[in-house]
């Protein structure tokens, strides 16, 4: 790393610290920015010349146990280390260094690809337990279905009318839906055609206000530059009707969906790719804070009336297609994100099954 000196920075000096992933800020011996490189810009979301000469608590929102260590300093040699800071670019580490009567260094390292190494490994336990439960379900609760089932169809074809005969072939509805709720737990085969995605959401949107109506106000925020992708409509479809129907189940009166290409590796595939980021985000009262750290699990539901089964289905179906379902809480109401990824804009070509 270039030393930090009292003097100004050379231009190449300059360049070369842009050309750094981790963010720097060095401050003086007031307190004040004396330099900063692209990456800081980016992480405290503030550019160079607005912050240069400036405190840093006047650079908008800071964490205070930041600008209170920055107060105290560190002693000596040592450095301090800050963990998990929510700064305007989002999550980051933060070593603070000091500089032989040369003021602080603070180095910002994001934690962006930690998140998301994390979400991913939760999204396999996720899908795996959605796995675990299909084999046992069907299992331990198919054969002994198929033989009430069974019983109910001898009854109903015995009675043939009346009040038996009804309830007998009541039994064998319920019978059929819970063979077809376990069925929903399988690995189906993903119908992958050339998806173009608004049409999708669109038709998602008319049956979300059909069934709302004027309950709950929608606004699209789509990206035009977004090309078709490999995937399985219904099973998109799927995802994001839930996304849209658990927002205004929950209470919400507006709901915004948004679309953009991300040009990072979001789901850190290997080579080059882009992903398609898909926002649901809504104005209800949001998800408890026990139950978001479960929320993708089979039977983890905040609704009395719900089965705790869609958010799983859609965390599966988002894997199977390579991607990625995600929350985040907000101040009001709740973001989903669902990442889907494709390549040259025609999407992956492997071709997929729901684990």
């Amino acid at each position: 790393m270039p030393e930090f000196s009292g003097c100004e920075e050379e231009p190449a000096d300059s360049r070369l610290l842009d050309q750094l992933t981790t963010g720097l800020v060095r401050l003086d011996r007031q307190g004040k920015v004396a330099l900063m490189n692209s990456a800081a810009e980016h992480c405290l979301l503030v550019s160079r010349d607005r912050a240069k000469g400036a405190r840093l608590r006047d650079l908008g929102v800071m964490p205070e146990e930041l600008l209170m260590a920055v107060v105290r300093g560190p002693q000596g040699d040592e450095s301090l280390r800050l963990h998990e800071l929510k700064l305007g670019g989002g999550w980051f580490d933060c070593t603070i260094r000091g500089l032989e009567n040369e003021g602080v260094l603070l180095e910002f390292h994001s934690l962006e690809w930690e998140r998301r190494r994390l979400r991913l490994q939760q999204r396999e336990v996720q899908t795996g337990m959605l796995e675990l439960l299909s084999r046992n379900l069907g299992h331990e609760v198919r054969n002994p279905l198929g033989g009430i089932r069974g019983a109910a169809q001898m009854l109903a074809d015995e009675l043939e009318t009346g009040e038996l005969s009804t309830l007998a072939r009541l039994i064998m509805r319920e019978s059929d839906r819970i063979d077809e709720l376990i069925e929903s737990f399988g690995q189906p085969e993903l119908d992958r055609q050339p998806l173009d995605l608004y049409p999708l959401l669109d038709e998602a949107l008319d049956l979300l206000v059909a069934e709302f109506r004027e309950s709950v106000s929608v606004e699209r925020d789509y990206d035009p530059s977004i090309p078709p992708i490999q995937g399985d409509r219904s099973a998109i479809r799927r995802v994001v009707l839930n996304l849209l129907r658990n927002a205004c189940q929950a209470g919400a009166t507006e709901v915004l969906i948004k679309t953009r290409v991300e040009h990072s590796s979001a789901l850190m595939q290997s080579g080059p790719g882009s992903v398609i980021r898909l926002d649901v985000m809504d104005n209800g009262p949001g998800v408890s804070e026990s139950l978001q750290p479960l929320l993708f699990l089979p039977f983890v539901t905040g609704r009395r009336d719900g089965t705790g089964l869609g958010l799983a289905l859609s965390q599966q179906i988002a894997s199977a297609h390579g991607g990625l379902l995600t929350f985040e809480a907000l101040d009001q109401g709740s973001l989903f994100t669902l990442y889907l990824p494709f390549t040259n804009g025609t999407g992956s070509n492997h071709e997929g099954e729901l684990h």
